[in-house]
């Protein structure tokens, strides 16, 4: 089994030309070269042209690197995703999808874009049709590269007039829903961002409090967060430890063929075993970047 880390995914605004620099030095699992929300219309087009010439260029290491692109609806859409298939990065992310017919377009569109089959989608779940329309949208990764879902609990925060407060509360149903939509198709679910930089403890609390609900990694906003984030969403010593000894368990001969076994004291099945070499393959390509 093989896993791809996405613990920390760090927006990089595509207008600055030293921050696409930077990120070849930073220690995010994946870079969101961004031409939507941090890109003035006025600037569309340079920045496209930038992200584009960079991710050409290279230099990124094993840094999984996405390109965030404007709507399919927009203006500018369809040529992001012509430069990004043209410059080859590992796949897009797509703002406010909405449904699977959009998922389907977006797919659509990459193949046109000389995308290959092994790049990957990536969406933000971030309005409420997303969210009233999760089993569908997440249902279309069957036919699709839809690989991602990523929450934007700003936007939702916008559409719906909620207030999230510390703790997130406004969001936990939509939350929740988008991560049992992701695993019911095997996608990597991403947290939204945490706003106030210069609020480290905050922070940390709800990258915790986002591994609790189940996401993958987090969508970051500043270098800063990338330690605490990457810390946080890779397994820990007692839990590698732990998932070792379940696949050893159930490789040995006696227990060939069983469903359940006793673990160090402990029923153990099946399903504790997926879990264990889900955790041991993450660790071991997170060990590989370091």
């Amino acid at each position: 089994m093989t896993a791809r880390p996405r613990r920390s995914c760090l927006y990089m605004p595509g207008a600055n030309a030293k921050a696409l620099e930077k990120a070849k030095t930073l220690a995010a699992d994946v870079l969101l070269l961004d031409l939507e929300d941090s890109v003035a219309p006025e600037a569309k087009a340079e920045a496209r042209a930038q992200v584009a010439a960079a991710v050409q260029v290279g230099g990124y290491g094993k840094r999984e690197v996405i390109v965030r692109v404007n709507a399919l609806a927009t203006p500018w859409g369809r040529d992001d995703i012509a430069a990004a298939g043209a410059a080859r990065p590992d796949g897009i992310l797509a703002p406010k999808v909405e449904s699977a017919a959009e998922v389907r377009a977006l797919d659509d569109a990459m193949s046109a874009a000389g995308f290959g089959a092994d790049a990957s989608l990536w969406i933000m779940i971030e309005t409420p049709h997303s969210i009233l329309s999760l089993a569908e949208i997440a249902a279309a990764a069957k036919r699709t590269r839809l690989a991602v879902f990523v929450m934007g609990l700003n936007d939702l925060a916008k559409e719906t007039r909620a207030r999230a407060g510390v703790n997130r509360a406004a969001f936990f149903t939509a939350m929740s829903l988008a991560v049992t939509a992701g695993r019911a198709e095997g996608l990597t679910v991403i947290d939204g961002v945490y706003n106030d930089i210069a609020d480290a403890g905050g922070f940390e609390a709800e990258c915790r409090q986002g591994l609790e609900f189940g996401f993958d990694g987090k969508t970051l906003i500043h270098p800063s967060q990338i330690e605490t984030c990457n810390a946080v969403f890779a397994p820990t010593d007692e839990e590698i430890f732990r998932a070792r000894a379940v696949i050893a368990a159930f490789a040995l001969p006696e227990n060939a063929g069983k469903g359940v076994i006793k673990v160090d004291g402990r029923m153990t099945e099946l399903l504790h075993l997926e879990e264990a070499t889900r955790v041991v393959a993450v660790a071991e390509a997170i060990a590989s970047r370091a």
